[in-house]
């Protein structure tokens, strides 16, 4: 799984960007959300997700889960 980083949140909205390993930023909507109540994300986290094709054939980040920090 690649791992970002939580870059913005608009949460009247339900989706945000997740800023990558490679300094791009990716699309994710609630829906993609795994194990984790969107409500309770904040800018800065760490995650973890894959990398699928949106509606408008873009990259967006799928199957997204709070990162396990290193060691576990």
């Amino acid at each position: 799984m690649a791992k970002g980083t939580i870059r913005r949140l608009i949460k009247d909205r339900g989706f945000g960007f997740i800023k990558t390993e490679e300094e791009t930023d990716l699309f994710f909507h609630r829906n993609e959300l795994q194990e984790v109540d969107y409500d309770s994300l904040t800018e800065g986290q760490q995650v973890e997700f894959e990398i699928g094709q949106g509606r408008d054939n873009r990259p967006q980040a799928v199957k997204v889960r709070l990162a396990q920090p290193e060691g576990e």
